[in-house]
């Protein structure tokens, strides 16, 4: 075996998850891209010569060969700089294991596993599992800002666990201090849609607001109603096309995050169109019509199809699919009497063809 040589660990998140399941009952299989593994005494090199890959290049993190898993050299950091990659990374043989575990974020995220299933927690991390505590490990906390997502992410993640009043006074004066300026868009992006998508988005925005953790990244998010976040289909874009905020506010925090166009145009078709389809079959057949060309689905049905999927309501969205989807190919195929579209051109040829469409329309809508 390729390891079996090394001191390693494992560490992170498979253990806390493995803790958390174990708690309630529960089965936690951590899956390859879940666990993540630490190796105490060993160099670069020793891991380059086995065949492992090296992947970025401000951390010695290596993927295995076979597994594709994760194994970072055991490290400490020490602060240079402004904002999360101000960091100088020393990953010689001689740091220990404590030493590694005692740079982490979060007690809970500090907990490591032998190769004989042994724990090593030297911050109380599975006493606050068994709290729901989310409490920093060091004032060393202070040195990343992104930990400021971090924490109201796993307050999302984690139902059930609070911020200690400690951690929570870390969070504030981060925040008071204009830290979180100093992220980029991308790793805000990334934890916020890590958020939407977890079982209670709502504590995302709950620890930021507390903290005063939304004024610098997430204005629009201030007064939104957190009780109308989706909390049903866990899919990341979804899950932002239902964000409860206005056109306006949601291009703009887009803008902001670098969030893809497919997110923005997802949640804008969502506010045009929803309430228009929800009405399915009472609807009007040149309010219909405009939509479906707006929405380009006589030639990609997909934009038209999102938007079904956000609905509430399985049966109106299986009827939809049932008669709407149909109805499109119909509509597709529909063409002028050959005398007449000899007789047209240009944007009379096309506004005749709306004509014949929309009474189409109107016809089949009145069958149903």
């Amino acid at each position: 075996m390729l390891t079996d040589d090394l001191d390693i660990y494992l560490v992170g998140g498979a253990v806390r998850d493995r803790l958390i399941a174990e708690r309630a009952g529960q089965r936690a299989d951590a899956s390859p891209s879940d666990r993540d593994w630490v190796v105490v005494g060993a160099a670069a090199q020793q891991l380059l010569d086995r065949g492992f890959a090296q992947i970025g290049k401000d951390f010695p993190v290596f993927l295995h060969p076979d597994t594709k898993e994760e194994y970072a050299l055991a490290r400490i950091e020490r602060k240079r700089g402004a904002g999360h990659t101000g960091f100088d990374v020393d990953a010689n043989p001689g740091v220990t294991l404590s030493e590694d575990l005692s740079r982490r974020d979060l007690t809970i995220n500090a907990i490591a596993q032998g190769a004989d299933g042994q724990l090593i927690d030297p911050h109380g991390g599975e006493a606050d599992i068994a709290a729901g505590c989310l409490r920093h490990v060091s004032d060393a906390f202070v040195e990343d800002p992104l930990r400021v997502f971090r924490v109201a992410r796993f307050a999302a993640q984690l139902p059930g666990f609070e911020v200690a009043p400690e951690t929570q006074v870390l969070l504030r004066n981060m925040c008071d201090g204009r830290e979180l300026l100093t992220l980029s868009a991308e790793r805000v992006w990334q934890e916020f849609v890590k958020a939407l998508v977890a079982p209670q988005p709502h504590r995302f925005f709950e620890v930021l607001r507390s903290c005063h953790g939304l004024s610098d990244w997430l204005p629009e998010c201030q007064t939104m109603p957190l009780d109308q976040l989706a909390g049903h289909r866990p899919e990341p874009l979804e899950r932002f096309a239902l964000l409860p905020l206005s056109t306006h506010d949601v291009q703009a925090l887009a803008g902001r995050l670098l969030a893809p166009k497919a997110f923005v145009q997802a949640a804008v078709d969502r506010m045009s169109y929803l309430s228009l389809l929800s009405d399915w079959p009472q609807v009007d057949g040149v309010a219909l019509f405009q939509a479906v060309e707006q929405l380009k689905a006589l030639h990609d049905s997909r934009r038209l199809v999102l938007i079904m999927q956000l609905m509430d309501s399985p049966t109106l969205r299986h009827r939809l699919e049932r008669e709407l989807l149909p109805l499109l190919a119909e509509l597709k195929n529909l063409a002028l009497p050959a005398d007449r579209a000899a007789t047209l051109k240009g944007a009379a040829f096309g506004e005749a063809l709306t004509e014949i469409r929309v009474q189409y329309l109107n016809e089949r809508l009145a069958a149903l």
